[in-house]
């Protein structure tokens, strides 16, 4: 199998990486298209693998019978990265393809390998566990603070921000699941924003129709963890 050059790689974090600390990784990455609702990391078992993101995007989700989205991860990270990073071999909660697309996925040992070689590298993969750790928190406001149609708004456009194009492949039943509210609930809130002309909503997809009303709807929920990221790895 050849080798996969960095300057054909998607991901924002291996695009980051100084070119020597990529050959550290690269015999270890492994493209895999994913598929929809796809098993990535499982609550309470050892993490085998981590996930680069080159399409498509993950959610991070509770487990048990009331689920929730804790997290997303797109083509701008890595699954998997913050136990592993932080010196555990498994995590409560799981972590699944939300949007279908393409991973390049590499051994968690390998990894830490690499890790343990280069400074550089390691730092570049916890400042994106520091990203990770504001969305969650800021998910944890966002739910406490502001009502279903602000949160559906920040949920599209963190969605939007990690696809190409502005369709984005999702129902109803599993938006209400995403933000643990009732499916009737996301049904009007839906309603809400297709009535203003910044959403059009079709069976099984949501267009994104003007991305700037929905930042004016999602207001201070949306933009701190983004602008994190910006600054700590854009910014590196």
């Amino acid at each position: 199998m050849s080798l996969l050059e960095q300057s054909a790689v998607r991901n924002r974090l291996l695009r980051r990486l100084s070119p020597s600390d990529y050959l550290l990784l690269q015999p270890h990455l492994r493209s895999m298209p994913t598929e929809l609702r796809q098993g990535l990391i499982y609550p309470h078992r050892p993490i085998q693998d981590l996930y680069f993101q080159e399409a498509g995007y993950a959610s991070i989700t509770t487990s048990g019978t009331s689920k929730v989205e804790v997290g997303i991860i797109g083509p701008e990270g890595v699954v998997g990265a913050a136990p592993v990073l932080l010196g555990s071999d498994r995590t409560p909660y799981d972590h699944f393809v939300q949007n279908a697309g393409e991973m390049l996925a590499i051994d968690a040992a390998a990894l830490l390998a690499a890790t343990e070689e280069s400074l550089a590298l390691r730092n570049l993969l916890l400042r994106f566990v520091q990203t990770l750790l504001v969305q969650t928190a800021q998910t944890a406001f966002a739910n406490a603070s502001y009502n279903i149609e602000v949160r559906l708004a920040r949920w599209l456009l963190m969605c939007h921000d990690r696809v190409i194009g502005d369709e984005l492949t999702v129902t109803h039943d599993f938006l209400s699941f995403m933000l643990g509210v009732q499916r009737t609930t996301v049904t009007l809130a839906l309603q809400l924003l297709e009535g203003n002309r910044l959403i059009k909503a079709r069976r099984g997809r949501i267009g994104v129709l003007d991305r700037t009303g929905l930042l004016g709807v999602a207001g201070d929920s949306y933009g701190v963890p983004e602008a994190e990221y910006l600054r700590l790895i854009e910014g590196a």
